[in-house]
């Protein structure tokens, strides 16, 4: 990565306007998974040890520029504090002459939390008079937030024009180095598993790889998409209709390139998404008219299985069914436990964010891959081989 990171500054005596993501999920006020908030504590124990006081910024939610009680930060930082095992200053505001003569105060090894970003219509709209007030809080910005990296936002690209240097923390860098190594110089052979429920959301990412992996493997509610591209029969399945030449045009390009696009060779179906709808097993061309797929078959699982234990190299962005239902999980569940193999016997797995983190969460194997990404969109638009702005705002290196 040719961007400073945490190694490269002294930050004794400094306060650190620190941008995390705690956008965590919440129900009735408490923090129902902290994911999130642990990955950034190799980050903030650097910075304390180093001598650095800091000043902690996020946002929470979408409250549209309003301030909603339900998502302030404040249970954030009392879990962060529970994690430190050190106190955490919450303040009610992220912006004025209060807040920022208690930030310009701090000693060494003190922190605070900020509230909520966006309870304030500056930070989605990169106000420039915004980030001036934000950037008072610090004499060095760290951004350690990748999930937002994709938006031109505040807090993400307006802070680095004002305070430098700006650099990465250690998840930042982390997500760069082993995202970048799919990009730039994965070992073979290299896997792609690419499933969800769009095609739309996943062209971008379709395309960019295609070129780099030996196979790509589709799964999902996108696979009928193709399916139903190719002229097949799909019954109730989920179905992008504006995508069907698109998802063609991709499979066209695949068959260009020897075939490296696998597609189901049998579904799992059902009448309903309920736990108690009976499920069956059909071949990918014989969905019944009244059902719906809902996870791919057995045989397609051993045939997925077979393609990822013999890679070297093996990215996974999209669950392979609804992976919520236990009834419809095992296609997810039986892939990433291969994934699991693969690293564990020291190979590279690694899982994007959003829906993949959330089920390789759900199934306990998110400390046995290599990584998994902490950002959805952000992983996604790396993927499709964009610029994101929120690196490209900070201090080369």
């Amino acid at each position: 990565m040719h961007k400073m990171t945490i190694d490269d500054v002294d930050f004794k005596g400094k306060r650190v306007l620190l941008r995390v993501d705690y956008n965590v999920p919440m129900e009735q006020g408490e923090i129902t998974d902290d994911t999130r908030i642990r990955a950034t504590l190799p980050t903030i124990k650097k910075l304390l040890n180093d001598g650095a006081s800091l000043v902690i910024i996020s946002h929470l939610g979408r409250p549209s520029g309003k301030v909603m009680k339900e998502l302030s930060l404040r249970p954030v930082a009392k879990r962060l504090a529970e994690l430190l095992e050190k106190n955490v200053e919450f303040l009610q505001n992220c912006v004025g002459k209060d807040i920022t003569k208690r930030t310009k105060s701090l000693k060494p090894g003190e922190i605070v939390m900020l509230e909520n970003l966006r309870f304030h219509p500056g930070e989605k709209a990169n106000d420039e008079n915004f980030s001036a007030q934000l950037a008072k809080h610090g004499d060095i910005y760290v951004n350690d937030a990748f999930a937002v990296c994709h938006r031109a936002h505040a807090s993400v690209v307006g802070i680095p024009k004002i305070l430098s240097p700006a650099c990465a923390g250690y998840l930042i860098e982390k997500e760069i180095k082993y995202l970048g190594i799919l990009l730039e110089d994965p070992p073979q052979p290299f896997i792609a598993i690419i499933g969800g429920a769009k095609v739309s959301t996943k062209i971008g990412v379709l395309e960019n790889l295609l070129p780099r992996v030996d196979k790509l493997l589709i799964g999902g509610g996108m696979s009928f998409t193709f399916f139903s591209s190719l002229g097949l029969e799909i019954g109730k399945s989920l179905v992008e209709k504006e995508a069907l030449t698109t998802a063609m045009k991709i499979w066209v390009k695949s068959e260009e390139k020897g075939g490296k696009m696998m597609l189901p060779v049998d579904v799992l179906v059902a009448e309903s998404l309920d736990e108690d709808s009976p499920v069956k097993t059909v071949e990918y061309d014989r969905i019944p008219k009244n059902l719906m797929g809902v996870d791919i078959g057995q045989s397609t699982i051993q045939l997925y299985q077979g393609t990822i234990l013999e890679a070297k190299t093996v990215f996974l962005n999209g669950p392979m069914g609804v992976f919520e239902v236990e009834k419809f999980s095992e296609g997810t569940k039986t892939i990433l436990e291969s994934m699991a193999e693969l690293a564990q016997g020291g190979d590279i797995a690694v899982v994007g964010g959003g829906d993949s983190a959330a089920a390789v969460h759900k199934f306990n194997l998110a400390d046995e891959m290599t990584h998994v990404s902490t950002g959805g969109g952000a992983s996604l638009e790396f993927m499709e081989g964009k610029e994101l702005p929120g690196i490209a705002a900070l201090s080369d290196a």
